[in-house]
């Protein structure tokens, strides 16, 4: 484990936001979700080191890319309306960090483009039809602009070192290229307050005013945001229940205080089950019921848990 400075102003002053375990594979390692006292930026600190990483990356976790392919075709389209009219076809080179079992690049492949990939992890599958670079991608011998787009979806957070991947994809991107991102927001209510990020796998959570400045940094222009679910999904899981605790109750709400029982569950029982599970846990019930309602509220208003943002090479 190591202690950090901020990543995007360098300051050592920070508070704690909230504590949780990795309630995937560890649930007894605690981590702390930290915010920076100067700009904002927050991060997991202390952390794992690089050398740490991997045992929280296990080959169960590149699984949920072979699952459920019907959705992973619709995410993967979605994901390339982004990069719509971008340079001439024929000649359109891609990099998609991050690229795990190769599937968004193999996608795009089919619709013209030249792909590569970077995959740092040694649990994701092999890949032999296009070129992968398997360091870390402010590693990879590319040193002049060579891409016309970069793409990391749902990327950044996981890296120990955002800056340096925003100045490297400065480096490797064509002037006027794009480099198209998702990230989680750390201003919403799912990041911030409803134990929804990834931890420890997620080491850094960006709200829009941060990714401005490192976008700024680096030689780039914010040229779209868009706050959606129609990549990934961070439904507002527990957003009664943590109003009920700090409005109702007068208390800080606490990973102890989370539920995250089925909505199906409930669902298929039969209506005395449904009766008890009501009785018992009413704010779960309404909770799940209402989720959508609230979901479809944070994205009209810009509040949502997941954004894509589109960044253009000066």
């Amino acid at each position: 484990m190591e202690i950090v400075n901020c990543n995007l102003c360098g300051s050592d002053k920070y508070r704690v936001t909230y504590s949780m375990p990795d309630h995937r594979y560890f649930i007894n390692e605690w981590f702390n979700v930290v915010e920076c006292a100067n700009c904002g930026l927050g991060f997991v600190n202390p952390r794992p080191t690089r050398s740490e990483m991997s045992k929280y990356y296990p080959s169960a976790f590149f699984d949920y890319f072979e699952s459920e392919r019907d959705y992973h075709l619709r995410r993967y389209s979605a994901e390339a309306k982004f990069l719509q009219g971008i340079a001439p076809k024929g000649h359109r080179r891609l990099l998609d960090l991050g690229c795990a079992n190769g599937d968004f690049p193999r996608y795009m492949q089919q619709l013209g483009w030249k792909v590569e990939g970077v995959e740092v992890s040694q649990n994701s599958k092999t890949i032999t039809d296009f070129k992968v670079y398997k360091q870390d991608f402010t590693e990879i011998e590319v040193y002049e602009p060579s891409y016309d787009a970069i793409t990391a979806w749902a990327v950044l957070e996981h890296v120990h070192d955002p800056m340096a991947y925003f100045k490297k994809v400065a480096l490797v991107l064509k002037s006027g290229g794009v480099f198209v991102f998702l990230v989680t927001n750390f201003k919403s209510l799912s990041s911030r307050c409803l134990f929804l990020e990834d931890i420890p796998r997620h080491l850094y959570f960006f709200t829009e005013e941060t990714v401005k400045k490192y976008l700024a940094t680096s030689g780039f222009d914010l040229i779209h945001t868009d706050y959606d679910n129609k990549i990934y999904s961070m439904r507002p899981i527990n957003f009664l229940r943590y109003y009920f605790y700090r409005y109702f109750k007068k208390q800080r709400f606490e990973w102890r205080h989370t539920q995250f029982r089925s909505l199906y569950s409930f669902e298929k029982n039969h209506l005395t089950g449904k009766l008890k599970h009501l009785l018992l846990d009413p704010i779960d019930v309404f909770d799940q019921l209402l989720s959508p309602i609230y979901e479809r509220y944070q994205i009209i208003t810009k509040k949502y848990g997941i954004v894509t943002y589109i960044a253009m090479r000066r």
